[in-house]
């Protein structure tokens, strides 16, 4: 049944579609997987989960842009948790998992899903897995992007990323074609204003408190894969295929 936001087929370009199509046809063989990325801010996350999306045909999670498409979209879930975030309180646990439950409903989210920024602590843990139990399903594997502190804040510092696709680019490690703009789209690249050192300490010190002992949560369940995050990009995709194939 259409809706009033159905796109007409029809004035969709034929490339557009063929495209689509095709891009159906890949993923159709391809096993379901439910990854979780797990790794301090600079670790590489970022830029391995647009080639693990497209090479296994996932739906990329971020907990983050779920919560604002939620509020943007006034979905029941995305009221109460704009009503937290206008009292400036946290959103509670169980408002997340529900807007990640409703999210892998979506038709993208058929082949499984890439979840990144959650979970932070081993409480989120517990309740995703319940939350997918339910459902009849389990995370298959957690990728540990493990990286000294010392080396993340070269990282960091130099990072610039484009909004829309979420793209991300380094001046000094991986520089876009055009210094400040996107090599696909040739729109703006932006700095996020968390990327200095002095934020980068405090968030580190909060993911070795809360999100480490994540990784040890899912370490007892045999599902951990380490990573050398501090490799070239090239060389952790490569960790990554191994882990995945």
């Amino acid at each position: 049944m259409a809706s009033s936001s159905s796109v007409n087929l029809e004035d969709v370009p034929s490339e557009s579609l063929m495209t689509e199509l095709l891009r159906r046809m890949k993923c159709a063989t391809k096993p379901e997987k439910r990854l979780i990325l797990i790794g301090p801010p600079g670790s590489g996350k970022g830029t391995q989960s647009p080639m693990i999306k497209d090479e296994y045909c996932l739906c990329h999670l971020a907990t983050g842009d779920m919560l604002r498409a939620a509020v943007a979209a006034k979905t029941p879930l995305g009221v109460k948790a704009k009503e937290a975030m206008d009292k400036g309180e946290l959103v509670s646990d169980e408002l997340v998992v529900g807007i990640i439950d409703e999210a892998m409903k979506k038709p993208s989210c058929q082949k499984g899903f890439i979840l990144d920024g959650f979970p932070r602590t081993v409480g989120q843990a517990q309740m995703l897995d319940e939350m997918l139990e339910k459902q009849g399903v389990k995370i298959d594997k957690v990728l540990d992007f493990a990286i000294d502190d010392s080396i993340l804040e070269e990282r960091i510092t130099g990072r610039w990323i484009h909004p829309a696709s979420g793209r991300s680019y380094h001046m000094k490690f991986a520089p876009p074609k055009v210094p400040g703009v996107d090599d696909v789209t040739g729109e703006p690249l932006i700095q996020r204003k968390d990327d200095t050192a002095a934020v980068l300490k405090s968030r580190l010190d909060a993911f070795h408190k809360q999100t480490e002992p994540v990784i040890d949560y899912y370490w007892k369940k045999g599902i951990v894969a380490k990573l050398h995050a501090a490799k070239s990009p090239k060389e952790v995709t490569e960790e990554v295929q191994k882990v995945l194939s």
